[in-house]
């Protein structure tokens, strides 16, 4: 099937690695133009480093999604190097552990304003060139959480839900430009997110992370965890032409981990 999306430009968020370093590469690989960002500057340098290795073009940036004049830098800086934004991937790196109660206000704000306020905001910012060019294409990455509850995620289950209903509510309100906006929802995927909650896991419980990755994979119909580029094939699909009927909705990308239907 042809994507047909050569000569288009992206902007992937957290691109220095695990998912948003596998949807930086697959999309490269359909010969889209990649803006990779990240608030390690080595990491986004090793994602550009390995874009270009396979022939594709990467232009990096460093930006702490707290930041909010950080992110109009960021996208003045894509606009200018690559003509705008054609498709724009939200990643959010997870916040600690917590419960639901006895959680901080600050810690509330911050983190709110890391994955939720930064995702709003730069989407607001490449919406005007989507619409002029009358196509875009706007993906969140949430977590099984949205659907599931995970237990001692609070801020996660909460902030991500948030963005659910947000991505919905936009969906209707662009889709006559010729823009769609989808919700991804990986499951237990293999990056080193889910190895730090397989260890916090291993430490609370008092079990060797191999039994949690037992335990874990126990639970999941394909008996394994999920690969990066699993993960980033269907992201690819969603920007692709060929995807311009789907909006407004969430994909799993789990292995039919999520037992609700």
């Amino acid at each position: 099937m042809d994507l047909a999306i050569r000569g288009k430009t992206a902007l992937v968020l957290s691109a220095g690695g695990g998912l948003g370093r596998a949807v930086s590469l697959s999309l490269a690989m359909e010969g889209v133009a990649v803006a990779v960002t990240d608030i390690n500057e080595a990491a986004v340098t090793e994602t550009r480093r390995q874009i270009e290795a396979a022939g594709g073009r990467a232009v990096p940036g460093v930006v702490d999604l707290k930041d909010t004049a950080g992110l109009d830098s960021l996208v003045a800086k894509v606009d200018k190097e690559l003509g705008g934004v054609d498709i724009l991937v939200n990643i959010s790196g997870g916040p600690p552990p917590t419960t639901a109660s006895n959680v901080s206000v600050e810690q509330w704000v911050e983190q709110f304003q890391a994955m939720v306020m930064s995702t709003i905001h730069i989407t607001d910012l490449v919406l005007p060139g989507m619409r002029r060019k009358k196509w875009g294409r706007i993906i969140t990455s949430t977590s099984s959480g949205v659907v599931a509850p995970i237990p001692n995620l609070g801020i996660s289950n909460t902030l991500r839900s948030a963005l659910v209903g947000w991505s919905k509510t936009l969906a209707s309100e662009v889709a006559a430009d010729g823009i769609t906006v989808n919700i991804l929802v990986p499951g237990r995927i293999a990056t080193g997110r889910i190895r730090q909650l397989d260890e916090a896991r291993a430490a609370r419980e008092g079990k060797t992370v191999e039994e949690i990755i037992k335990l874990s994979t126990a639970s999941i119909p394909m008996h394994r965890y999920g690969e990066p580029t699993e993960f980033a094939n269907a992201v690819t699909f969603l920007a692709s032409c060929p995807a311009s009927y789907i909006t407004g909705t969430m994909i799993r990308v789990d292995g039919g981990l999520i037992q609700h239907v």
